[in-house]
C-alpha cells in the first residue's frame, strides 16, 4: 500500500513541477492580483533566503540571486516570502534579480510577499540576573510592551518604497515574523504593535501611497493567532484579525516531534511494518497535527466573528540534526521524512486552496553559525553544496535543472542519487511503546488551578505515595516538561524518573510547568518542604526548586537551592534524598501562583551533563 500511495504522490509532484513551470503569464499583459495568486495551487509558494555565508552581513549579490530565481522557477515556484526589508539588502536585490529575468523572458512570473521585521524595544538585549536579590534586574532586556520604533519604521517605509518600485512583483507585505509568539523572548511584541503597523499600511493604500492591490498580513505561530493558549485571546488580536487582508499561520510538527511529541512515533500495531510504511504512518499523523493547528485558528476566528482567508506562512522539515531531532532525540530529521512531509502537505494545501510558503528553498548556515549540525541550517530543499535533496530528485531526473547553476556550479543529487544509501541514513521513528514522556497528565479533577491545595502532600511523581486519599493529591492541570529555549532535553522516563540532559550554551534551564492560565495555589505549603531524590553529573553547578509568577509578565520569582561542586548540596552517581525547607529557598512569594512546579537553572556552560530526579513532592 505504501509503495502505491507514495508513487502516486511522487508522480503528481513531478507533473506539478513540470507543468507549473510552463504556465503562461496573463494573456492581457496585466500582472495577476493577490486575489488571483493566494489560494491558487498554480502559484506554488516558498520561503526564501539566499544567504550563503555565516552571517547575513554577507548578502547575496544580484547575480547570485538571479541564479536562485531561475532555480526556483525550475522548481515550479511562483511566490516567494522574504523576512527583512531595510535591515539587509537581500530583498531589494531579489526584486532586481526578478526584474532582470523578466527583461529577458517577458512571460516570466515570480511574485513576492515582502517581510517586514518587527522588534520589541531593546530587542536582543539580555536581562541581568541579580543573584543577591534573586531577581532579574529591572530595565534590562526587551520591553515587550512597545516596539523598536526606529527599526520598525525603517522596515515598513522600505517595504512601501519597494512595493511602489516593483508593483508587478510585490503582491503582499507581512508585518512581523513570529513577532507575537511569546517564546520569542528576545524580540516579541503584543498584537497592538503589529496592529499599529498593519493599520499604517492599510491607510497608505487608502491614500494611494501604496498599490491598492497589495495584501497586508502578519506571519505568526498558530497560537499567536488564537489557536492555542488562551493567553493570546485578546481584544487587540481580534482587531488585528479584522485589519489584515488574510491570516498567515505557522505550524511546525517537526519542532513538536521533540517539544510536544503527542502525535509522534510508531504505534504498537505498526512496529512490525516495513520502514517505509511505518514512517509514512507516522508522517501522516504529523500532517494531521499541522491540520489541527490550522483548524484551531479557523475555529477561533469563527468564535470572534472574523472572516478572512487563512494561508500557511511557514512550515517545513529539516533533513539533518545532531541534537534534539537527530538520532539521540526525536529521530525526525532526515531527507526521507522531509520528502514525505513536503509531498503530503503540498497535496493537502493544493486540494484545499491554501497557499503554503514551504520553509525553505535553500539551506542557510547563518542561523546557527557556531553549530553546523543544527537543524536550523538544514531546512532547505537544496543544500549549500548544490546537492538537490530527495524531495527534488524526480524533478532533477526530469531535467528541470538542466543547464542551471548556483554560484557557477551545476546541481547534483544528494547521496549520488542512490536511494539505498539515503534509506540507510534515514532513522526509524521512535516506538511509542518505548518513548519517554514530556507531559504528565495525572491530575486532580476536583480542583481548578488557582484554588488552594489543602491536602498534606502534593505529588509530582512518586513511586510509593498515591493521591487517592485525604492526605495526598496531584496537580490541578497537566505538567509540561519544558526545555528552556532548547538548552536541555527533559523527559519523564518509564520508571518515573525525570531526566535533564544539558546541551551546549552559556546557560541552561528546564521545568515542569503547570499547563494552565494561572499557577497552582500552594500557599498552605509556605512553611512546608520540597522532597525529591537526585543523582547525576557531579561537575555541574545549578539551582533547583520552583518558580512563581511569569517571566513574560515580569513578576517571576525563583525559589531555588544551589547544587553542584561549589554548593552545599553535592550530587553524584548514587541516589540521594533531599528535603528543602521552603522558607530556606523562599524568594519572597506567597506561593499562590506556582507556575513552574519544578525548575532547573544554571548560568554556567556545561554541555552533555545529566541530572536525574525522582519521587518529587511537597509536604505541609
Amino acid at each position: 500500500m505504501f509503495h502505491a500511495i507514495h508513487h502516486r504522490i511522487f508522480t503528481v509532484a513531478v507533473i506539478a513541477v513540470l507543468t507549473v513551470g510552463c504556465l503562461p503569464a496573463a494573456t492581457d499583459g496585466v500582472s495577476p492580483s493577490a486575489a488571483d495568486i493566494f489560494g491558487n495551487p498554480e502559484y506554488r509558494a516558498i520561503s526564501f533566503g539566499g544567504y550563503r555565508g555565516l552571517s547575513r552581513e554577507e548578502s547575496p549579490t544580484v547575480e547570485q540571486l538571479v541564479d536562485d530565481v531561475l532555480l526556483l522557477d525550475a522548481m515550479g515556484i511562483r511566490l516567494l516570502r522574504t523576512y527583512n526589508t531595510a535591515q539587509f539588502p537581500q530583498a531589494e536585490r531579489l526584486l532586481e534579480a526578478i526584474r532582470r529575468v523578466k527583461s529577458t523572458r517577458p512571460d516570466f512570473e515570480m511574485f513576492v510577499m515582502l517581510g517586514v521585521w518587527i522588534d520589541a524595544k531593546n530587542a536582543w538585549s539580555q536581562a541581568v540576573w541579580d543573584a543577591e536579590n534573586n531577581a532579574w534586574v529591572e530595565g534590562t532586556g526587551p520591553d515587550h510592551t512597545q516596539g523598536d520604533v526606529e527599526n520598525n519604521s525603517r522596515e515598513v517605509e522600505a517595504a512601501i518604497e519597494l512595493a511602489n518600485e516593483y508593483p508587478d512583483v510585490v503582491k503582499a507585505i507581512s508585518v512581523g515574523n513570529e513577532a507575537m509568539v511569546q517564546w520569542a523572548v528576545n524580540y516579541f511584541v503584543y498584537p497592538k504593535t503589529i496592529l499599529k503597523w498593519v493599520n499604517y499600511l492599510q491607510d497608505a493604500k487608502a491614500a494611494g501611497e501604496l498599490p491598492a492591490g497589495v495584501w497586508i498580513t502578519s506571519s505568526d505561530n498558530y497560537e499567536s493567532w488564537g489557536g492555542g493558549n488562551p493567553i493570546y485571546h485578546t481584544a487587540a488580536l481580534t482587531e488585528l484579525m479584522q485589519a489584515v487582508d488574510f491570516i498567515s499561520v505557522h505550524t511546525y510538527p517537526f519542532h513538536d516531534s521533540f517539544y510536544n511529541p503527542s502525535f509522534w512515533g510508531v504505534l504498537p500495531a505498526e512496529e512490525s511494518l516495513p520502514f517505509e510504511a511505518m514512517t509514512e504512518a507516522t508522517m501522516h499523523r504529523a500532517i494531521d497535527y499541522a491540520k489541527s493547528q490550522y483548524q484551531a485558528v479557523v475555529d477561533y476566528m469563527a468564535h470572534v466573528g472574523v472572516k478572512k482567508p487563512i494561508h500557511i506562512g511557514e512550515t517545513g522539515w529539516a533533513s539533518l540534526d545532531e541534537t534534539a531531532y537527530g538520532a539521540s532525540g526525536s529521530k525526525a530529521a532526515d531527507e526521507y521524512k522531509q520528502k514525505v512531509f513536503h509531498d503530503l502537505l503540498r497535496q493537502w494545501t493544493d486540494e484545499a486552496g491554501i497557499t503554503l510558503f514551504y520553509f525553505e528553498a535553500f539551506d542557510e548556515r547563518w542561523k546557527k553559525a557556531d553549530a553546523p549540525g543544527d537543524s536550523e541550517n538544514h531546512f532547505g530543499l537544496i543544500a549549500l553544496n548544490n546537492e538537490v535533496k530527495f524531495t527534488l530528485w524526480d524533478a532533477f531526473d526530469a531535467g528541470a535543472f538542466e543547464g542551471l547553476t548556483r554560484d557557477g556550479q551545476p546541481l547534483r543529487k544528494s547521496f549520488d542519487g542512490n536511494k539505498s544509501a539515503l534509506l540507510s541514513r534515514a532513522m526509524v521513528p521512535p516506538f511509542k511503546s518505548q518513548m519517554a514522556v514530556r507531559r504528565i497528565d495525572t491530575t486532580q479533577p476536583n480542583r481548578s488551578p488557582g484554588q488552594a491545595v489543602t491536602e498534606r502532600n502534593y505529588l509530582i511523581v512518586h513511586n510509593q505515595l498515591r493521591g487517592d486519599n485525604d492526605d495526598s493529591t496531584y496537580p490541578s492541570a497537566p505538567l509540561k516538561l519544558v526545555p528552556w529555549e532548547g538548552t536541555t532535553n527533559i523527559e519523564l522516563l518509564q520508571d518515573g524518573v525525570v531526566r535533564v540532559e544539558t546541551r551546549a550554551g552559556d546557560w541552561w534551564g528546564a521545568s515542569l510547568e503547570l499547563d494552565a492560565e494561572v499557577g497552582e495555589n500552594l500557599s498552605n505549603f509556605r512553611e512546608g518542604r520540597m522532597h525529591f531524590e537526585i543523582r547525576g553529573s557531579s561537575d555541574v553547578n545549578f539551582s533547583l526548586g520552583f518558580q512563581t509568577g511569569s517571566f513574560l509578565r515580569g513578576d517571576q520569582v525563583n525559589n531555588f537551592a544551589d547544587f553542584g561542586p561549589d554548593a552545599e548540596n553535592e550530587i553524584g552517581d548514587a541516589w540521594r534524598a533531599v528535603e528543602l525547607a521552603i522558607p530556606s529557598i523562599d524568594g519572597g512569594t506567597d506561593m499562590t501562583d506556582v507556575t513552574n512546579i519544578v525548575a532547573f537553572f544554571s548560568q554556567e556552560k556545561a554541555p552533555d551533563r545529566s541530572i536525574f530526579v525522582r519521587n518529587i513532592y511537597f509536604s505541609q
